[in-house]
């Protein structure tokens, strides 16, 4: 079975060596759509064998509808059986250890489901380790909270349909199809929101986003926030794992707090 993640890049240097480097070790392949990158991303991307590789215009803002209205196109026509829909600082897991990813999700399929939720556990730094912003942030930056907004919000990987999917309409964090029949039990993901104070600046403040996206109600608490707002939680307030074994998502936050606490 051929597993595929469709992942939109855009100066994602820090992220996208580990990301495609981990779903490669987890029998998934990467199919690559670059914004315009000016960083290294794309030739880090390059090192590996990708199964497919475009750019799409950026056009001076952050405009992700046509991202994902992308992505729903290339699930109509690359050759797999099951996407995943994810971002460069995103690391999906398996449900449990001796496992790949592609494997967990074989066994979903066979059991007749067609769509996986993950549980998003966000890794962030803190007061006490301020500055992850180094190619081992995934060694070093161990402190993390659950969150969820109260519903499905990663219900992003989905058996190759028939007919087309809608992926756009849920801003990215909900496949939509028909006869839609979710795995009762989702897969953790490990979230690095931001690295540093430093990169929140650089990754959410000096952003252009797409007006007309702020305006329809997206991306208006990252496109709100300034760089003074920034504050780093204490580890006590966080929760520390030393294997993905260990992660644990109950008790969720019901919003990140560097975009306004829960």
């Amino acid at each position: 079975m051929r597993v595929v993640a469709l992942l939109a890049t855009h100066n994602e240097e820090r992220f996208v060596g580990g990301c495609i480097e981990h779903l490669q070790r987890h029998g998934v392949d990467t199919y690559l759509i670059d914004n315009e990158s000016t960083d290294a991303t794309v030739e880090i991307a390059g090192r590996f064998e990708l199964a497919g590789f475009e750019t799409v215009q950026r056009c001076g803002v952050y405009a992700w509808r046509p991202l994902l209205e992308r992505k729903e196109a290339l699930a109509t026509t690359l050759d797999a059986d099951w996407f995943i829909h994810l971002d460069a600082d995103e690391i999906r897991l398996p449900p449990r250890s001796g496992l790949t990813l592609a494997e967990a999700i074989a066994e979903v399929d066979a059991l007749g489901y067609n769509a996986v939720n993950f549980e998003e556990l966000t890794f962030v730094p803190t007061k006490e380790a301020p500055d992850h912003d180094h190619p081992r942030f995934q060694k070093t930056m161990r402190h993390y909270y659950a969150y969820s907004p109260g519903r499905p919000d990663r219900l992003n990987a989905w058996k190759r349909q028939d007919a087309p999917v809608e992926l756009a309409a849920g801003g990215g964090h909900q496949v939509s199809f028909s006869q839609l029949n979710a795995y009762p039990h989702a897969f953790p993901m490990r979230h690095y929101l931001y690295l540093s104070a430093e990169h929140a600046v650089s990754k959410y403040v000096e952003r252009a986003y797409d007006p007309g996206e702020v305006q329809s109600g997206w991306h208006r608490r990252r496109a709100a926030l300034r760089a003074e707002d920034i504050t780093l939680l204490s580890q006590t307030e966080l929760r520390e794992t030393h294997s993905d074994d260990d992660l644990d998502a109950s008790d969720p936050r019901s919003a990140h707090p560097l975009f306004g606490r829960s």
